[in-house]
């Protein structure tokens, strides 16, 4: 199980409840579920109850529950780029789903967690398409999955089809395509979406583009480059042509954050893939100082 480990600085005393509300983000439900527990809340050693006083000093534990949800599949194999005792960021693989689903039952990034981490849940703080590359955060309790939500300042990579020589920004909403279940486009009816990008070089058939998105609409990324006439290189289901790559040209290659225990600023990256280097060998880039002063975290 998760411990949170949390130093109470406080004027006065105050209710337990009180504090974790407004000063941690503990939400009313994993209160509850703390509650539940004999040992789910501790102060200095003592169980506790929400409704006692805390005061400047008191040190108290909370023990996040947790279970099984997932079928492990020790046989898989993913990379983790950084981990505390409160989440893990792996570099997950092209062609592997994030959650399980009805054609992915074992191969994906919540079965091989499950078999690391057999006594945690599997919560996923940001996701990836399958045949999206890159940086996935997941959270080992429920507090940091519930405090970290939202927070992943994140930076995509891309190849698109075509030569794009300004930086701009794609303000265009987006709605489930009629007659499907997947495709999305944009439409005046859809829900507000925002992409900036910046563009980093081209060859003489592609364009390399650092993304931010301000909104996480399903596929955005994908849409409003293929609405703007420069699909990504692989994507067909958006019109990329897939010459030179079997699988959309998208990674995620850097994440910004707070540490929501200590407050530090953190970070993670992940080089793109050789298949997408090849299509821009004029672009190369610095990983490890890339773009670090425009984290929004």
């Amino acid at each position: 199980m998760g411990q949170l480990r949390i130093v109470i600085e406080t004027p006065e005393p105050v209710r337990l409840r009180d504090y974790l509300r407004r000063r941690t983000g503990v939400s009313a439900r994993l209160l509850t579920q703390l509650k539940q527990s004999p040992e789910g809340i501790l102060c200095n050693g003592v169980p506790w109850r929400t409704v006692d006083l805390v005061r400047a000093g008191d040190v108290v534990v909370l023990t996040m529950p947790e279970g099984r949800g997932l079928e492990p599949n020790p046989a898989l194999r993913v990379p983790a780029v950084l981990e505390t005792a409160h989440y893990i960021v792996y570099d997950k693989p092209t062609g592997m789903p994030v959650h399980p689903s009805a054609k992915h039952r074992r191969d994906t990034l919540g079965n091989y967690f499950a078999a690391c981490m057999p006594t945690h849940t599997f919560r996923a703080v940001n996701r990836l398409d399958r045949d999206t590359s890159g940086l996935c955060m997941i959270a080992k309790d429920a507090y940091t999955a519930g405090a970290l939500q939202g927070k992943l300042d994140k930076r995509y990579y891309a190849v698109l089809c075509g030569r794009l020589t300004r930086d701009g920004t794609i303000s265009a909403p987006i709605a489930r395509a009629e007659a499907s279940i997947i495709t999305r486009c944009v439409r005046e009816d859809g829900q507000p979406a925002v992409t900036h990008y910046r563009v980093l070089g081209c060859s003489p058939d592609y364009t390399a583009v650092e993304i931010r998105l301000e909104t996480g609409r399903t596929h955005q990324i994908r849409v409003h480059f293929a609405h703007l006439g420069y699909p990504l290189a692989g994507d067909d289901l958006y019109g990329g042509s897939c010459r030179d790559i079997d699988r959309q040209a998208l990674h995620c290659g850097r994440l910004f954050w707070r540490d929501p225990v200590t407050g530090q600023p953190c970070s993670a990256v992940s080089p793109w893939r050789r298949e997408m280097q090849q299509l821009v060998p004029q672009v190369q880039l610095d990983w490890r100082n890339l773009n670090e002063e425009d984290c929004e975290f």
